[in-house]
């Protein structure tokens, strides 16, 4: 089975923040799939969806950013998923509005959710998709920039990134990380 988990957080007051881009994968794949994320457990809401390429499960931790790992580690111990079967989906600060970078390992950079995924997982060594949100404006603190929403103009760009993310998922359940990132980094 292949795990696809978008962090964010849970919650009405954080449906829309920059914080939560990886949720809008995970639903956007879920509407697409027609597969909602019906099943509360692991911390977390989950579907798994049978397609031709095997079974895929969709996960949106419920444990606030912080403590992702939680969730994570508790699906993989269950499902006895590999560390190569999962790609993580979540906003990055480095990285212009809207823009993808798609990589196979790294430190957590600072992102408090990659930092837990790292600490229950073990090891940096995992597929991820990082969706550019920006620096926050002078004078902003950077958790009040990730707890915010995006402007209009940011938003035809995230949901532009929401759906390139969402294709580089489907092509990741066919084809090796490795060719995933030739197709989607920069584009």
């Amino acid at each position: 089975m292949k795990l696809i988990i978008g962090l964010g957080n849970p919650g009405k007051t954080y449906e829309q923040t920059r914080h939560n881009i990886g949720f809008h994968v995970i639903d956007h794949l879920a509407s697409k799939w027609n597969a909602p994320l019906t099943q509360a457990k692991f911390k977390g809401m989950h579907s798994v969806i049978h397609r031709p390429e095997g079974k895929v499960m969709l996960l949106k931790p419920l444990t606030y950013m912080n403590l992702s790992g939680e969730s994570v580690s508790a699906v993989m111990d269950y499902y006895d998923i590999g560390i190569d079967d999962i790609i993580v989906i979540y906003d990055d600060l480095d990285l212009p509005t809207g823009q993808l970078r798609l990589r196979q390992r790294g430190s957590a950079g600072g992102h408090n959710g990659i930092k837990s995924l790292i600490q229950h997982l073990g090891t940096q060594n995992f597929n991820r998709i990082r969706i550019g949100i920006d620096r926050p404006p002078a004078g902003m603190k950077v958790p009040d920039y990730v707890l915010s929403r995006f402007s209009k103009e940011e938003s035809a760009d995230m949901a532009e990134a929401v759906q390139r993310s969402a294709e580089a998922c489907e092509f990741w359940l066919a084809k090796p990380f490795i060719e995933v990132m030739t197709k989607f980094n920069g584009a």
